[in-house]
């Protein structure tokens, strides 16, 4: 596998409203695969079409997976914010989760827990 190559990191709308989180080497062709219903197992396959709402490029596969891991993990909220670059509204998202967070009791049983690992 290619650690440095042209890979991007997407957010698709489905015609439900739900947003679909993936990574792939070609946009165009992958947003296009959605629409065009190759896969019935496929998430989007029973919510087509599907319009692209954002993208970031990358040239590392490991710095794309990261990030589509942590967009996976954001609010509905904070996605929005991102498709019209509302960076201070990310911010506050992010904030206020962390705030809820760290007033959380920790997790029993769990040594592995550590708030500061948890993605916003």
């Amino acid at each position: 596998m290619k650690l440095h190559h042209n890979y991007y990191v997407y957010i698709i709308q489905c015609v439900d409203g739900f947003y679909y989180t993936g990574i792939t080497n070609d946009l165009e062709g992958r947003v296009a695969e959605h629409n065009e219903g190759l896969d019935k197992t496929c998430y989007t396959y029973k919510r087509r079409p599907v319009d692209l709402k954002y993208s970031e490029h990358f040239v590392n596969v490991k710095n794309a997976i990261a990030y589509e891991k942590q967009l996976k993990g954001w609010s509905r909220k904070k996605k929005e914010a991102l498709f019209i670059g509302d960076y201070e509204t990310i911010k506050k998202l992010a904030s206020s989760n962390s705030t809820l967070r760290l007033s959380l009791p920790k997790p029993q049983g769990d040594s592995s827990f550590n708030k500061e690992e948890c993605e916003c």
